[in-house]
């Protein structure tokens, strides 16, 4: 059943990208560039409805969280690749496989490099796991390491989410 769910909640989340025209490659590379920030709104915006989501199921009991640790090196190591392969291939995962979905063929050549780009990596994993594992803070959340209720965290994230929305809309971008 969570597979099942999971594959529907995949094509919903496929659907409002293509909607929202988030897997134009176009505007990927705009995004990239820094000349249309339509994908950072958007993923900013799923952030914030999503932190709100998962707090409120959490709280409600419908939900566990399975926390993975919380390690410095991962995230830099992964913002780089995860950076590094949007800016070669116009393309992140989900939008790789939605315009795949759309249609859009070349985007068959982002998702194999991403398969490729994991098959190196987990190869190299003995080797760059003392970098990966830098800076283990545990199995936590922001608001466990602050020690505050979640909506503050949330709070903070909406209200910088707006300043930066206002700032990219004085600049048309």
């Amino acid at each position: 059943m969570e597979l099942v769910l999971g594959l529907v909640f995949g094509v919903i989340f496929g659907s409002i990208l293509t909607l929202a025209k988030v897997i134009r490659y176009e505007k990927q590379v705009s995004a990239v560039l820094l000349k249309d920030m339509t994908i950072i709104k958007f993923m900013f915006s799923a952030v914030v409805v999503g932190s709100i989501g998962v707090n409120v199921l959490y709280q409600m009991g419908l939900i566990n969280l399975h926390l993975k640790p919380m390690m410095i090196g991962a995230i830099v190591v992964g913002g780089i690749l995860f950076g590094l392969g949007w800016a070669m291939t116009g393309y992140c995962p989900g939008t790789s496989v939605a315009a795949l979905a759309e249609g859009r063929v070349h985007a068959l050549f982002a998702i194999l490099g991403m398969l490729v780009g994991s098959m190196i990596f987990a190869n190299l994993y003995p080797y760059l796991k003392p970098i990966i594992e830098f800076g283990n803070l545990g199995k936590i959340t922001i608001y466990q390491y602050f020690n505050v209720s979640p909506y503050i965290i949330i709070v903070i994230l909406a209200i910088f989410a707006i300043g930066i929305f206002y700032f990219f809309e004085t600049k048309k971008l």
